[in-house]
């Protein structure tokens, strides 16, 4: 894969992408990453690369010119323009359905925004707008770096175990299960019998029943988007009677399927009892420095 990122900073990007797992991608040829200065692109001796808003308000604005030219340029090696991905708060918000996505593409670029935003007609260029959440960041350089992450580490041979990607956090739409290592006993707290037992199954089983719990303690909303078996909607309502409303409950002792819950006129309380489960997304917002 080749990912190309055009920012106005690409000094940003030596010290991420120069140790862990990037780098160990990159020197086995599994990724190709590039950055592409921004102001290479400008035409006056001042290179820039940003403007006040027509109709006023405060703030510059990125001009569309250096962006186009340099898509152009980047375009003209290979004649075919990569998947092109705008980091903007305007964006959908990064998932790990998207890296999985973008992880089956030949090439990426990204392009990074700074101050209060783009030229509007930039966006032509982008095939996918991207956020990573709701706060605001000096620029599209940390976002991309975040994407860039996620994506690299889904592409074959980048990570040393092949199931490693599958059983991290929200592959399976879960948070990951409790894990321990040496010594069994430490400070008085010990690690679940279970994990020393060596039955596969019971562990199995055992590390699937505290995904979703701790899926549903803090981040309840997640569960909305898997499919849950009548004994795992038994075995969460009893840890978390919060979890689904009383009218669920009633009938036969069983909890309804996730098809039932929507269709119910009852409230669905998943979203509304998340007892401060999290959900802050940082949003790739870019906002103008006082000084570069």
């Amino acid at each position: 894969m080749k990912i190309t990122i055009l920012t106005l900073f690409p000094e940003m990007f030596t010290g991420p992408f120069s140790c862990s797992i990037i780098k160990r991608a990159v020197e086995k040829g599994l990724v190709e990453l590039e950055t592409v200065n921004l102001r290479d692109f400008t035409k006056d001796r001042h290179r820039t690369v940003d403007d006040t808003p027509y109709g006023g308000g405060p703030g510059m604005v990125l001009k569309p010119e250096p962006v186009f030219d340099a898509v152009e340029a980047i375009t003209g090696k290979k004649g075919q323009k990569p998947y092109t991905i705008l980091t903007t708060p305007q964006g959908e918000v990064f998932r790990q359905e998207i890296a999985a996505g973008l992880a089956g593409k030949e090439e990426l670029l990204f392009i990074c925004g700074h101050y209060e935003g783009y030229d509007e007609r930039i966006r032509t260029l982008a095939d996918r707008e991207l956020s990573i959440g709701d706060y605001v960041l000096t620029g599209g350089e940390l976002p991309a770096m975040v994407m860039i992450d996620a994506v690299v580490r889904l592409l074959p041979g980048v990570l040393g175990a092949p199931d490693a990607a599958i059983n991290d956090s929200f592959s399976a739409g879960l948070l990951d299960y409790p894990q321990y290592t040496k010594p069994a006993v430490y400070k008085g707290m010990a690690v679940p019998e279970v994990l020393l037992s060596g039955h596969h199954q019971e562990i199995a089983a055992w590390r699937r029943r505290e995904a979703l719990l701790r899926t549903a303690e803090r981040r309840p909303e997640l569960l909305a988007q898997v499919d849950l078996s009548r004994e795992e909607r038994a075995f969460l309502a009893e840890k978390l009677p919060w979890l689904f409303p009383a009218e669920e409950l009633q009938g036969q002792g069983r909890i309804p399927c996730r098809e039932e819950r929507k269709g119910s006129q009852g409230p669905v309380n998943l979203l509304e009892n998340q007892k401060g489960a999290g959900g802050s997304r940082a949003h790739a917002r870019s906002e103008r420095e006082e000084e570069e």
